[in-house]
């Protein structure tokens, strides 16, 4: 009877958090990155969605252990998720994700699952991990300021006649492949944990491997600077609509890296005990992130790109190239994070250095910032007492 009940657990937990990656596939990790391109016709809304949902999946394999680890076994001190409490977590996460599908109200799913889990940790006994919690609301806080800073900066720049496309894209690619070139990926690092593509390469160039790192990153920063200003000579829209895509698969990628972690981090205690390997778990939510992606974000991407039509290629790249980078400092980080804040704020700052403010509804973003802080209080607290009256029911 014990066994019984362990494996419907285990088949409901796995059922709510394949429902989660599909919701995150068919939203913010689907739609959002290639919206920008869309928008400009660089791509058609359903290749857009095959695309993104590859590249989605690619990521959540190769950079989705850091914040599903965060997830599974950082919040809390003390204590590991019971079989229960995944489930719990994971039902009143993906819950109250359908709850603001269905009213319109934007739950975010990074401020939910980390206030379900905190809660039912806390319920559980367990201590607040606070160093952790100190680098998660840095994080968040943070978020608006500097991803909106950056993109209000980026689409000044852009739209000075001193600043001509030829000279600034070529530089903005140098510095996004400088970035590339020291992500790190766990495939790189074997045991000894993640390694950047600047270190593995690096090492085998010089014995100082800070050396070679550096003669990596530069290679990677040169090559893409000489490409997109060749490509910009040849024919200025296209290059800037093909750097749009290559923007757009970076934040996709990274998207997968990060909200991959949402959906499967609860389960991981659960499926530690029963000696599943945390590649397996990564591959079950990408391929929920997959899923998702191509069946939801079409319809997503359509809507999207409607309003970054209207922001045109520079303030698309404006808002990109912070939310690729943003994004990246999460995963090294492991902190979970809103892609809808990343983007929402990185879409406020460029707009607000063309129009200076003036299209932008101040109610519409307190409205949206009090979805936000009330997704972590509802979820924390309906995790609390929720558990709470379970573990007395038993």
């Amino acid at each position: 009877m014990v066994e019984l009940l362990s494996l419907v657990l285990v088949v409901v937990a796995s059922s709510v958090s394949l429902f989660m990656a599909w919701i995150i596939g068919a939203g913010s990790a689907g739609a959002t990155p290639f919206a920008p391109a869309v928008g400009a016709n660089a791509i058609s809304i359903m290749r857009a969605g095959l695309v993104v949902g590859v590249i989605a999946f690619l990521g959540a394999l190769v950079q989705g252990e850091s914040v599903s680890s965060a997830i599974g076994t950082g919040l809390i001190d003390g204590v590991s998720l019971s079989p229960v409490a995944a489930v719990v977590v994971l039902l009143l996460a993906g819950g109250l994700m359908a709850a603001g599908i269905v009213t319109g109200i934007p739950i975010a799913t990074a401020f939910t699952v980390t206030g379900a889990v905190i809660g039912i940790g806390v319920a559980l006994g367990g201590t607040p991990a606070w160093a952790k919690y100190q680098e998660i609301a840095s994080v968040w806080v943070l978020t608006p300021f500097v991803g909106g800073g950056l993109a209000y900066g980026l689409a000044r720049l852009l739209s000075r006649e001193w600043a001509p496309e030829s000279i600034c894209i070529p530089a903005l690619a140098a510095s996004v492949s400088a970035v590339v070139a020291n992500i790190e990926f766990a495939m790189l690092g074997g045991e000894t944990g993640g390694q950047s593509l600047a270190r593995a390469l690096g090492a085998s160039l010089a014995p100082a491997t800070a050396h070679g790192s550096l003669v990596v990153t530069l290679s990677f920063a040169v090559v893409a600077a000489t490409l997109v200003r060749l490509d910009i000579h040849r024919d200025e829209h296209r290059a800037m609509n093909r750097f749009l895509l290559a923007l757009g698969s970076l934040v996709a990628f990274s998207a997968g890296g990060s909200q991959v972690g949402l959906a499967v981090g609860p389960l991981l205690p659960l499926f530690d005990t029963m000696a599943i390997p945390l590649f397996a778990v990564l591959f079950g939510g990408g391929v929920g992130i997959l899923v998702g992606a191509w069946m939801g974000a079409p319809r997503m991407i359509k809507s999207l790109s409607q309003d970054y039509s209207s922001l045109g290629p520079r303030r698309a790249i404006s808002a990109l190239i912070p939310s690729f980078l943003i994004a990246q400092v999460a995963v090294f980080l492991g902190v979970p994070v809103s892609f809808n804040e990343i983007v929402v704020s990185a879409i406020i700052g460029s707009g607000a250095a063309i129009t200076g403010g003036a299209g932008i509804s101040r109610a519409k973003i307190l409205k949206t910032l009090g979805a936000w802080v009330g997704s972590f209080v509802l979820s924390f607290s309906t995790g609390y007492l929720l558990f709470t009256v379970v573990s007395m029911a038993s």
